[in-house]
């Protein structure tokens, strides 16, 4: 008798490929192509909003600056219409006192409207001198006024804000080192008792 042969276990359901891999890969890549496409889209409407940004920009500032600019003229004109008034009857005015009035007038309105725009003026004459908001153009000596104070005022300054657009023109008090020397001086000199009491001494 022949001898039975073993039979091989059968190994060919091991070696077959398995059919749904390629499908998955296939959906991964659809799903990326698919994605790429979505963020190149919007990165073409992003840049697109970009441009026409860079050209709308310019132009809102054109327009807001346009219409401060107009805004401001327009407060402004009324001041303009009172002192062509005040001109036109500074011939027929009684005396300069009632034409120096129209003036003050108009001085003020002017000042109300700068106000209006967030411009005020600076406090020079009696202050501490202040290099952020004065500019000295002289020195002056006065002995009966501390030092360093602001005397007299050329050009007045503005502040817009809060800053300052321009500095107040000023005269500045600066008193030498000899006077202190010399009012301690004066102030050391005997009174007239005590010159008696040394006499009677």
């Amino acid at each position: 008798m022949k001898p039975k042969r073993k039979e091989k276990p059968k190994t060919e359901d091991s070696h077959k490929p398995n059919k749904s891999e390629p499908e998955e890969l296939r959906q991964t890549l659809e799903s990326l192509q698919k994605e790429k496409d979505e963020l190149f889209g919007k990165l073409q409407r992003v840049s697109a909003d970009y441009a026409n940004f860079q050209k709308r920009v310019p132009k809102q500032i054109a327009d807001t600056i346009c219409y401060e600019k107009e805004k401001i003229i327009k407060t402004l004109l009324p001041a303009l219409d009172n002192f062509e008034h005040t001109l036109q009857n500074a011939h027929s005015a009684e005396d300069a006192d009632v034409f120096i009035k129209g003036i003050q007038i108009i001085h003020d309105q002017m000042l109300d409207i700068l106000k209006s725009h967030g411009v005020e003026q600076i406090n020079a004459p009696g202050e501490n001198f202040d290099p952020a908001m004065h500019e000295a153009m002289m020195q002056k000596t006065e002995s009966e006024k501390e030092d360093n104070i602001v005397l007299e005022e050329f050009q007045k300054g503005y502040k817009l804000n809060g800053r300052v657009i321009r500095p107040s023109k000023v005269i500045v008090n600066k008193l030498t080192s000899e006077q202190p020397v010399q009012q301690k001086a004066i102030s050391e000199e005997p009174t007239a008792d005590e010159c008696e009491t040394n006499e009677e001494e």
